[in-house]
């Protein structure tokens, strides 16, 4: 079997008092329910300061994040624990893993395209992130902070609402105010899209993966060709008016 583990990923375990209660209140998703769920924490105006996807263990929470970013993430749920009895640590055991297809694990929460994912000890050193990578560019997915903006794109522009990221129905939390009016008034104009490297442009782009011919950009919609899109984000691609 190849190996499964995405050495670019990392846990934060959350454990003590309501820990989905604490979550609940923070990021975009609703931590209530069936979990794991793809969700972010924002900016006070809607823009995506880390995206992670949220997994249940009994009473804990574990966060499946990009490991670059996991330091800054446990630093700034530690801001926001204030006095509650919430431990927020590093796991030290557990590890992500995924796999194209098979029955192992879950279904990604954003894409069933995307494969399945689970939560297990590491397998081996070599890690399956390139073919993550490339497995998840080729279906228009974006994830991490160079490719979402690290704080400079709105959430609703990093196509959450399709890729199911976001709760209308949950309540408050940091940035849902901007969110949920850009949501009811129809005001994404702008969205982050995968692009073939030689239709590149330099002005819009987040980052460039050369060696496997994409370009991430954040474009105006109207200049994302429905016929060329993704297939998940072609029915948010009428011009949102002005």
């Amino acid at each position: 079997m190849a190996n499964t583990t995405l050495i670019n990923r990392a846990l934060i375990r959350l454990s003590g008092d309501d820990v989905r209660g604490f979550l609940q209140g923070l990021v975009t998703n609703d931590t209530s329910g069936d979990l794991p769920v793809w969700a972010a924490l924002l900016s006070a105006q809607g823009k995506a300061l880390f995206d992670f996807l949220i997994w249940a263990d009994g009473d804990d929470i574990l966060i499946d994040c990009e490991r670059d970013a996991a330091g800054d993430l446990a630093k700034r749920l530690t801001l926001y624990r204030l006095r509650r009895a919430i431990t927020i640590e590093r796991e030290p055991v557990l590890c992500v893993h995924w796999a194209p297809g098979g029955d192992v694990g879950v279904v990604d929460p954003r894409l069933p395209e995307l494969g399945q994912r689970w939560l297990a000890p590491a397998a081996g050193e070599a890690g399956a992130d390139d073919a993550w990578r490339a497995h998840r560019l080729a279906l228009g997915v974006t994830e991490g902070r160079a490719e979402l903006g690290d704080g400079a794109t709105l959430w609703l522009e990093c196509n959450a609402a399709e890729l199911n990221g976001v709760s209308f129905t949950k309540g408050c939390y940091v940035g849902q105010e901007n969110t949920a009016r850009m949501n009811w008034r129809q005001k994404v104009n702008r969205r982050l899209v995968v692009v073939p490297i030689a239709e590149a442009d330099e002005k819009r782009q987040m980052i460039a993966y050369p060696e496997l011919g994409w370009s991430v950009e954040h474009r105006r919609v109207e200049s994302i060709a429905a016929a060329t899109a993704p297939r998940w984000m072609r029915g948010a691609l009428v011009p949102a008016s002005a």
